[in-house]
């Protein structure tokens, strides 16, 4: 039986790019054969679908937001730990991994409009492998990166975990 792959023949395989956010990525699917959708931003397709990797190289998804709904479905690899902030300042940790007796689970629903940061796990596979689906399907006018002072000012109780987790 052949072991798991180490990151760079995952990013090989599955012809991953470096991702704004944090990470590695690819557009694995698009629902081209339904009519597109009309939101406030314009024309999008129903459903979009990725990969997303992090590595000990790319460790962190950095905090963006995002107008659509997405559902995350682990894969393999080391668990990763998401923080959430919702527009009230709560905030949730929640852990994707393979580990469901301990409470990881194996797919996660993030609501559009809620601030989302991911960062994996130290394990020994040395990185983490999900899959998005995202809908209505993303586009890069519906993402907004965060700004450590504009998250800091709006969230100081998270003051901490913003700095950690948003770029300089």
């Amino acid at each position: 039986m052949r072991s798991l792959p180490n990151a760079r023949e995952l990013i090989t395989a599955l012809d991953l790019e470096q991702h704004v956010e944090g990470g590695y990525f690819r557009r694995t699917f698009q629902s081209d054969r339904h009519p597109m959708v009309a939101t406030e931003r314009g024309q999008r397709y129903l459903m979009t679908s990725i990969y997303y990797l992090l590595t000990q190289d790319s460790p962190i998804g950095y905090f963006h937001f995002n107008q659509s709904d997405i559902v995350h479905y682990y894969h393999l690899g080391d668990a990763i730990q998401y923080s959430l902030i919702f527009p009230d300042g709560t905030l949730q940790t929640v852990v994707m991994g393979s580990d469901v007796v301990a409470g990881q689970c194996l797919q996660l629903h993030v609501p559009g409009g809620i601030w989302k940061a991911s960062q994996i796990i130290d394990g020994p596979a040395g990185y983490g492998l999900i899959s998005e689906a995202v809908s209505p399907g993303f586009d890069y006018a519906d993402m907004e990166m965060s700004d450590r002072q504009k998250l800091t000012a709006e969230f100081p109780q998270h003051a901490a975990l913003i700095e950690k987790m948003t770029q300089g």
